[in-house]
């Protein structure tokens, strides 16, 4: 049960204001050029793989 409710919040996406510097905007710009992605997709990304890492660090 807990892991279809997860899928499930995993599909909703919530909207947050970001303000970064404009060097800290242009190198992840071009970084999710780099990869292919978008800058919302790459800060995504990253996010989840910080939270990733800190997850494991815990256990």
């Amino acid at each position: 049960m807990e892991k279809e409710r997860t899928a499930q919040d995993n599909k909703i996406k919530k909207q947050v204001p970001l303000r970064l510097s404009s060097t800290l905007f242009r190198d992840l710009s071009q970084w999710a050029e780099d990869d292919f992605r978008s800058l919302n997709g790459q800060i995504e990304f990253l996010l989840t793989e910080c939270v990733k890492n800190r997850k494991r660090k815990e256990d």
